[in-house]
């Protein structure tokens, strides 16, 4: 589940970055962005969850490490991207 999300949350941000160049109103987009983000991490954090449950500790030592890295990044570069547009906007208007 966390991948649909995941890809949902790619998806919307770059909608948002198309909307903000083609000069329509974009914050819609961005908000869909940030929250299909915040699920994804919720959904990984489920899936985890189950593996501690039925203690799949290979599972958790095989996966965990990585994906806490490249969740930390893309969450931050997620949050970096759909807040382009306010602070190019904000930037703009100096």
């Amino acid at each position: 589940m966390w991948i649909i999300f995941g890809v949902i949350a790619i998806v919307a941000t770059f909608i948002n970055l198309y909307m903000y160049k083609a000069g329509k109103d974009y914050k819609l987009a961005m908000a869909i962005g940030l929250s299909f983000t915040a699920l994804t991490l919720c959904s990984e954090y489920s899936l985890v969850s189950q593996w501690v449950k039925v203690e799949d500790w290979a599972a958790l030592l095989d996966v965990v490490p990585g994906m806490e890295r490249a969740l930390w990044f893309l969450t931050i570069v997620s949050i970096l991207l759909n807040i382009a547009p306010i602070l190019l906007e904000l930037k703009g208007k100096k």
